[in-house]
């Protein structure tokens, strides 16, 4: 316990040893290739300015891909965080040297500085990652649970070995006063699938014994945290305003909607001229599969995609779901689907107002009736427009339970921010490039569902 107080001190100061080297690689490759090559050379404070600029870029992606998380990601997703963040800051400090020198100056410069960066960044992962587990090893936790659901989160929590180690579990119809006793043995205690009532009882037992708390949270939890403080005279209160965005946020969304849209289109136009070639030429089929799907306020409207599977793959006209391996998937399909280009043609949704760029997934009518049976819940996440990428979809993977996804949908759209599009915009990126392993393989585009639910609402 001791030693957690240290925990950000210590993350920060091997982050800023990271930061200040990768800054120096800059400096040197500044100083020795394109210092004195540009028209009119900088003075001191000029070449200051230009590192300090590289040092924020690294610092700003850095922050936004989840470079500095030591000790929360894994050493494989803060590898690919901080690999492309650098690549990212290297790439856009090219264009300002070349806007500098005007003209485009020597790349292989900066291509050495990026591969060099490649191995620092590597070598870092990898002594920062002893270090660390060195001075924090995994803490020792016990799970208590209300049913066998919580296996599922034991599963992806005993995946972390560097982190989580569980002992014990203890099942909520034990003795309170055995759970207590069992729950100050170790240095925190897993809190999922309990009764409301219980929940809070062993949370404020675990306040009292400055015990760390995992809770797994309920839909209720998850709309309270998005609530405002506010207070009547003396007395404190939380504001829940339960209508998704406001005016002035939704205005700023679709101004950028169209932007994005439109840059995307004209940027992207070469990619998905080929990729509807290729789709046309393999089996002379339509190119775009039409589909309706559900937006803000439970509005029907035709989501487009580049077709990947046969045609008529539904052709028995009951909904059915992608599995990772399915046969209707075509080859070109399939290529299509893992690096998420079959998604493009929603861009022209984007534009048509129909789609936001970052949102909830937009679902089929018929599996939207099937998943409010189980959880009446689901339509919550329709109070914002559907987007071509979302929370769930940079955090989750392929098989991510709907309930789970609902929940981080609702994440989104209880904290919405706009720096929160940009970032998820970028974490899209990473997990287009490395894709996250999925709890089984299956998956349906940048979406998929199952008709698990995670848990009970009570």
């Amino acid at each position: 316990m001791k030693r957690d107080k240290f925990k950000r001190l210590i993350s920060f100061f091997l982050a800023m040893i990271l930061l200040v080297i990768l800054t120096a690689a800059f400096a040197f490759v500044w100083y020795k290739y394109y210092s004195d090559t540009i028209i009119l050379p900088y003075y001191r404070r000029g070449n200051w300015v230009l590192i300090g600029i590289y040092c924020i870029l690294i610092w700003l992606f850095f922050k936004a891909y989840g470079g500095f998380k030591l000790g929360y990601l894994k050493k494989t997703d803060m590898l690919y965080s901080q690999l492309i963040s650098v690549f990212c800051a290297d790439f856009i400090s090219y264009f300002l040297i070349s806007l500098i020198g005007r003209d485009f100056m020597r790349i292989s410069p900066m291509i050495m500085l990026t591969l060099a960066d490649f191995g620092i960044i590597a070598l870092w992962t990898l002594l920062t990652g002893k270090i660390y587990f060195l001075i924090y090893p995994p803490r020792k936790l016990i799970i208590l649970y209300g049913s066998h659901e919580a296996a599922s989160l034991v599963l992806k929590m005993s995946r972390r070995v560097d982190k989580y180690m569980i002992c014990e579990s203890v099942s909520i119809n034990e003795n309170p006063d055995k759970i207590r006793e069992l729950i100050m043995k170790y240095e925190g205690v897993i809190i999922c699938d309990i009764p409301a009532g219980q929940r809070n009882d062993y949370l404020k037992f675990c306040f009292e014994n400055s015990i760390r708390s995992y809770i797994a949270p309920k839909i209720s939890d998850i709309i309270i945290r998005g609530a405002d403080n506010i207070r009547l005279f003396d007395t404190p209160l939380l504001l829940c305003r339960n209508y998704g965005l406001d005016f002035e946020q939704r205005l700023l969304k679709r101004i950028f909607d169209i932007v994005f849209s439109l840059i995307a289109l004209i940027i992207l136009s070469p990619i998905m001229l080929i990729s509807a070639i290729a789709i046309k030429i393999y089996d002379g089929g339509p190119v775009f599969y039409k589909q309706k799907r559900l937006t803000i306020n439970g509005k029907q409207f035709n989501i487009y995609k580049f077709r990947s599977m046969i045609v008529n793959a539904e052709k028995t006209g009951t909904p059915q779901l992608a599995s990772y391996h399915d046969p209707r998937i075509t080859p070109i399909g399939r290529f299509l689907r893992k690096v998420r280009l079959d998604e493009l043609p929603q861009l022209l949704n984007i534009l048509k107002g129909e789609m936001s760029v970052v949102g909830p997934r937009p679902e089929r009518p018929e599996l939207t009736e099937l998943y409010k049976h189980e959880m009446p819940e689901f339509e919550f996440r329709l109070k914002v427009k559907a987007g071509l990428t979302g929370y769930a979809q940079v955090t989750g993977v392929y098989d991510t339970s709907p309930y789970d996804k609902l929940k981080m949908d609702l994440m989104y759209i209880e904290n919405y921010s706009f720096r929160m599009d940009l970032q998820i915009i970028l974490m899209t990126i990473k997990t287009m490039l490395f894709p996250p392993e999925s709890n089984a393989e299956s998956g349906d585009g940048l979406f998929s569902e199952t008709t698990e639910r995670k848990e009970d609402e009570k």
